[in-house]
């Protein structure tokens, strides 16, 4: 079934603390002022421009493989692509933040206004990943409201672990996000640029284990994979 959400604007607004995490920026009292003004001052921005929307729908093991099989690449060599078949339910979804809050950060940049700038796109950056959570979780209470009890769901992007960026072709092509304002260039990146895509891994815990010994492991700065993994199995 396929669906267009319509979040509230504080749906779309990250917790401070995330922001500055991402940021590897102290929280409380060891923040300086300065920062903890242009942190306070970007939210309230943030929480005035965002338009976040989306659009998300079910799809079969077998219509997913379709998504991936243009890229010509083993499916083994993706993390999405071991992932996916022991999947219970899957979802193609594309979120975006809307057009508003990311032409205001491209003004603060030509304005020189960097801070401002660097700090509103860290904002929004976290706003947009959270739009994904938020559906992930809506599409595990509809499981469970199905019967599927215990299910966990996490989304996996193009651009990580393996899908690359060209993936957004076959998944635009699927899902079709222009009737939410979202299209592709000619490399395919997205715009409004704060917006994220990709599938939702709807399974039982164990389902979103792997090892991260893919050779793109290697090049990876974050590690954010271990934590997804720890969150799911906390709650499992």
């Amino acid at each position: 079934m396929r669906e267009i959400v319509r979040f509230t604007k504080p749906e779309a607004v990250p917790d401070a603390r995330e922001v500055l995490s991402a940021q590897g920026l102290p929280e409380g009292d060891a923040l300086a002022p300065r920062l903890h003004r242009l942190l306070d001052e970007a939210m309230s921005t943030a929480a005035a421009l965002v338009e976040p929307r989306a659009v998300c729908e079910e799809l079969s093991a077998e219509r997913f493989g379709s998504v991936l099989a243009p890229l010509d690449v083993p499916p083994e060599d993706l993390v999405v692509g071991g992932v996916y078949p022991r999947a219970q339910a899957l979802a193609l979804f594309v979120a975006t933040l809307g057009e508003p809050l990311p032409a205001r950060i491209r003004q603060l940049f030509d304005e020189d206004a960097l801070a401002q700038a660097w700090m509103l796109d860290a904002v929004a950056s976290a706003g947009a990943d959270l739009l994904a959570e938020r559906l992930g979780e809506r599409y595990r209470q509809t499981l469970v409201a199905r019967g599927m009890d215990g299910v966990r769901v996490l989304p996996y992007s193009p651009g990580y672990c393996g899908w690359p960026t060209r993936g957004q072709r076959p998944l635009f092509d699927a899902l079709r996000p222009e009737e939410i304002g979202v299209t592709l260039n000619d490399s395919c990146l997205m715009s409004p640029i704060k917006t994220v895509s990709g599938v939702l891994v709807a399974g039982p815990a164990e389902a979103h284990k792997f090892r991260p010994e893919f050779p793109f492991c290697d090049d990876c700065q974050t590690r954010e994979c271990g934590r997804r993994m720890a969150s799911i199995l906390r709650k499992a």
